[in-house]
């Protein structure tokens, strides 16, 4: 028995497709394009923070620490054994600084939503939406609601 080269292309197509769809919907079910997408702008950001601490803050800081000590490359041992005190001390000092400019760009992009309006239950003193006709808590009616038909 002889197998149809068509025949075996399109079921190859056919498997193609199949699996085309499994994959679209593994991305878009699975968030996985938004996940793509915040480590993209994720690295972004990281640059623009990293210049920032660079180019803006280190040069103070250069100011402030000393400079007849070579403080990052201080390297206390025993021996042929050295110790990076120095460059764990710079990398700790760095991230700190990075850590409070990312601190202070949240702080100002992400504001702190309002809370939403409430009024207390006379009742059972929790606290409800405005308009609510009966205490979700307790479920007494509420003054000034229209009564329930």
């Amino acid at each position: 028995m002889a197998i149809d080269p068509r025949d075996a292309a399109l079921r190859g197509a056919e498997a193609a497709r199949g699996i085309g769809r499994e994959f679209r919907d593994f991305l878009f079910k699975n968030n996985v394009l938004s996940l793509a997408l915040a480590v993209v702008i994720g690295a972004a950001v990281g640059k623009v923070v990293s210049a920032a601490v660079e180019h803006l803050i280190m040069p103070f800081v250069n100011v402030i620490t000393p400079k007849d000590v070579p403080w990052r490359t201080w390297a206390p041992g025993f021996g042929e054994v050295r110790f990076g005190v120095g460059a764990v001390l710079a990398s700790l000092l760095d991230f700190l600084i990075i850590a409070a400019v990312v601190f202070a760009a949240t702080k100002a992009f992400l504001r702190a939503a309002r809370p939403a309006p409430t009024k207390t239950c006379p009742a059972c003193r929790e606290g409800i939406h405005p308009e609510a006709t009966r205490c979700r808590f307790c479920g007494s009616e509420q003054p000034g609601a229209p009564a329930a038909g």
